[in-house]
């Protein structure tokens, strides 16, 4: 089997990080520290998708927000 038909086969969770930084995950992993469900879950190319339509500001959120 090709890595991409694993790929295709395999289940994603969106993940996002306390700088507001999104990645995905594995669904059946355990999520590594500092990372939190999104509210998706998908195929990794519906994943990655969702990522660039939320992700519009790739600056850490440390730099966004005041104090």
């Amino acid at each position: 089997m090709t890595d991409s038909l694993i790929e295709e086969n395999e289940h994603y969770l969106v993940v996002v990080n306390h700088e507001g930084f999104y990645s995905i995950w594995f669904t059946e992993r355990a999520l590594p520290p500092g990372w939190t469900p999104a509210g998706k879950q998908g195929t990794r190319q519906e994943c990655l998708d969702h990522i660039e339509k939320v992700w519009t500001d790739m600056r850490p959120l440390s730099l966004v927000t005041p104090g």
